[in-house]
């Protein structure tokens, strides 16, 4: 269901910064660079507390258990994209901001809202000093990605995401970016693959490897009241970003506040022509080659197909995972459709794309 806010987001008289963080986050350092910024809010008078995760999901249990609380001014995530996903699940629909400190791999929300990634002094005067928006956000009802190398199925709450209509489907918010295809395959392989590889050449590394090992999928899709189509499935995007895999400027232009969101889709792409799309990809100078689109969005549908190309009910096989904020944890079929107005972040006062 979608939230609607029309009250300003802060009170005055908070005076409590909350700080969810991934322990595990930038290796380990996490806790460290807290312990910095902590001591910079304090310094100027400012009171904050602490939680730290213990298992996947419970940085929405936390964020949840503090959305109604007066006395907090903002709700910080201190890790990566993973982690400000698992804290805006559970802070939607509240009128306490979400501030980051980023300490992940991609780093992409905070690069949105113009966040510096490793400036401590421009990260905290943002926290304190910065600007509430009124995002939106994507609902994606889809069957879960089995778990796989310690890598948990996915559950989902129903006090924060609502209730599936599907018998085997969960339901998701999104608040950067959906993709599927290539890309999530690449993030699916990172669960396993490359972990002595650091920041974003891992992207990089996994991305060629995934391209050589790609096998064709038809699917069948449907956007917004369009007809649907059977597509050789290469790649999709749907954002409410610019930025997407830890710099790649798939949706330039692209702003968050707005009344949808961008579908940026590439079908039949041939493995070399993958392979070529990720130099204009990363400088936003893919659209236009080899039929890329970028267009305004706000629903997206994806089945897979039988083998007389008719749209079913089932999984593809094998699995076409879907990223959620980067997480490759759920699978065709899915339905994904834009809200607007669903969560309050706080960012830079100036962001390039706050008059698009």
């Amino acid at each position: 269901m979608e939230t609607d806010h029309s009250s300003p987001p802060i009170n005055k008289s908070s005076i409590v910064i909350s700080c969810i963080i991934n322990p595990a986050a930038r290796d380990g350092k996490s806790l460290k660079i807290w312990e910095t910024a902590k001591n910079k809010f304090e310094n100027k008078g400012l009171k904050t507390e602490l939680y730290v995760t213990e298992k996947v999901g419970h940085a929405s249990e936390i964020a949840y258990s503090l959305k109604d609380r007066s006395d907090i001014q903002v709700v910080v995530a201190c890790g990566g994209d993973g982690t400000i996903h698992e804290v805006a699940s559970g802070l939607r629909g509240s009128n306490i901001p979400l501030a980051i400190i980023p300490a992940g791999t991609g780093n992409d929300v905070a690069r949105v809202h113009g966040y510096s990634l490793d400036d401590l002094d421009n990260i905290t005067d943002i926290i304190i000093n910065g600007v509430d928006r009124n995002v939106g956000a994507l609902r994606i009802e889809a069957e879960p990605m089995p778990e796989e190398e310690n890598y948990p199925a996915p559950t989902a709450d129903s006090k924060w995401n609502g209730v599936a209509k599907g018998k085997n489907s969960i339901v998701r918010w999104i608040f950067h970016e959906s993709d599927s295809g290539i890309t999530s395959l690449v993030s699916r392989a990172k669960l396993k693959r490359g972990k002595w590889i650091k920041g974003n050449l891992k992207y990089t590394y996994l991305g060629i490897t995934e391209i050589l090992k790609w096998k064709k999928r038809n699917a069948w899709v449907k956007i917004d009241d369009n007809e649907p189509v059977i597509i050789n499935f290469s790649l999709f995007v749907f954002t409410l970003s610019e930025f997407f895999g830890g710099g790649y400027w798939v949706a330039p232009g692209a702003s968050p506040i707005k009344d949808h969101a961008y579908l940026c889709k590439a079908w039949n792409l041939s493995k070399l022509q993958m392979l070529l799309l990720m130099g204009p990809l990363r400088k936003g100078k893919h659209v236009g080659k080899w039929g890329i689109t970028l267009d305004k969005c706000r629903k997206l549908e994806i089945k897979s197909v039988n083998q007389e190309n008719e749209p079913v009910d089932i999984a593809h096989d094998p699995p076409l995972p879907i990223n959620v904020d980067g997480e490759p944890c759920m699978q065709t079929p899915a339905s994904i459709e834009f809200h607007p107005k669903q969560l309050w972040i706080r960012g830079a006062k100036d962001v390039s794309w706050e008059n698009n």
